[in-house]
């Protein structure tokens, strides 16, 4: 990071003391009808779009249909956030920064579309004055819009993507993750840990809870089944017994001769790689009908979430997950001061990944502020040097592949319906 990036981030750290100067005008439309999702909440549909004009814009591309929206509402409202605190704009008032969010999913799928995703990353690279994207939420979807941003040199940043092998070399499949940025250049980071760290987190997790036995599920995605092949590999490597590891239809009515097969072995604890979209909830309801009443069942972040305790519904009690991160009303220094001024701003809860929609947006508004002009190779090389980030999690960087050095994850449990912090977690 060269000195004038370096006096951008603390000119930025500065005016996000004052929370609330500005507001942007924004153009609101309606979006898609409500998901036919056995996961979606009739009160959770669909978010309106928001659209702000300005001299460079930023895109947002997340799931914001069907029970994902409880989540990813609350990082929009954290990049919106973060454009308050400088009124939209940078460089010293000259340059106006604009706002435009994408929903990449899709009311008949319930979630994250591959042909949604597909048509929003065109129009999105099409679009002169977009020069950085904050998203995805979904690593499946990351892969399909990597390489089309790339053929436009256009960053996008995540706050939630963490399989390994968008970025991280002999952590996927043998062609990951060259085969992502086919101009040969990297346009991509996230402000997460990845799932090769939060994987053996929960391995480690699991052993210290006493579990010995375990039977791992996964939903067959990207993100699920590659976070499960790394729980597989830790839990055995720490002398857990694997009983059994498998894909599940997430279409399917019901688990119950899945879950009796399951109880047969006596596990101690189900391990299902996945997100709450891809029928967690009726997988935890399954597990309890059967008779697994003591049977602990964990999963990732992808199901820490409130979306994932209202499927579940009272059968969610006692379900663990882990969390590339800390909670918001973990965080402290200021992490506790965004904390508040989201309360403050929106008199609501902030999701587990709201944080990092917020600190996607200040990394984001530190580069264009380097910048200062209309360039999207510029703010991509940008982005990619920040190195001593002051975020809401202490100090960080970005390294050679665009990977948070930020390591730290935790644990959560769900007590009386709500998701509630355990403790902090190791990978090692």
């Amino acid at each position: 990071m060269n000195a004038a990036f370096k006096r951008s981030v603390v000119m930025l750290g500065l005016l996000s003391l004052c929370v609330g100067c500005g507001t942007t005008t924004t153009t609101t439309t309606t979006s898609e009808s409500p998901a036919a999702s056995p996961e979606a909440s009739p009160s959770v549909a669909s978010a309106p779009a928001i659209s702000t004009d300005g001299d460079v814009i930023i895109a947002s591309s997340l799931p914001m249909t069907g029970s994902s929206l409880g989540q990813t509402q609350t990082i929009v409202n954290s990049i919106q956030l973060a454009l308050d605190e400088v009124d939209s704009t940078v460089c010293d008032g000259k340059v106006k920064v604009g706002f435009q969010t994408y929903d990449d999913a899709t009311a008949a799928a319930g979630k994250w579309d591959p042909a949604q995703v597909t048509s929003n990353s065109n129009k999105i690279v099409a679009d002169p004055k977009i020069v950085a994207v904050i998203g995805t939420f979904n690593s499946g979807a990351a892969k399909l819009a990597i390489p089309i941003f790339n053929q436009g040199d256009l960053i996008m940043v995540s706050p939630a993507n963490t399989y390994p092998g968008l970025t991280k070399p002999g952590k996927g499949e043998k062609n990951e993750p060259n085969t992502y940025y086919p101009n040969g250049k990297r346009n991509y980071a996230r402000v997460v840990p990845a799932d090769d760290l939060q994987g053996a987190a929960a391995a480690n997790w699991t052993k210290s809870l006493g579990a010995q036995k375990v039977y791992i599920l996964d939903d067959q995605e990207l993100y699920g089944k590659g976070i499960a092949d790394v729980y597989d590999k830790t839990a055995k490597e720490l002398g857990i017994e694997v009983l059994g590891h498998e894909g599940i239809n997430p279409k399917a009515s019901d688990y119950r001769a899945l879950m009796n097969k399951i109880k047969d072995l006596g596990p101690d604890l189900i391990y299902f790689g996945g997100i709450t979209q891809n029928n967690a909830g009726q997988l935890i309801k399954d597990m309890r009908n059967v008779g697994m009443t003591e049977v602990k069942f964990m999963g990732p972040d992808g199901i820490n979430e409130q979306a994932l305790v209202d499927a579940a519904g009272k059968d969610a009690e006692g379900v663990y997950a882990t969390f590339g991160g800390i909670p918001p009303k973990e965080l402290t220094g200021k992490g506790k001061e965004w904390y508040d001024a989201y309360k403050a701003k929106f008199n609501s809860e902030p999701e587990p990944y709201a944080a990092y929609g917020y600190e996607a947006a200040k990394v984001v508004l530190a580069a264009i502020n380097e910048v200062c002009k209309d360039d999207r190779d510029a703010v991509r090389q940008a982005v990619l040097e920040t190195k001593d980030f002051p975020g809401l999690l202490g100090n960080w960087s970005f390294d050679e592949n665009g990977d948070t050095t930020s390591t730290k994850m935790s644990g959560s449990v769900v007590k009386d319906g709500k998701w509630e912090f355990a403790e902090t977690l190791d990978a090692k």
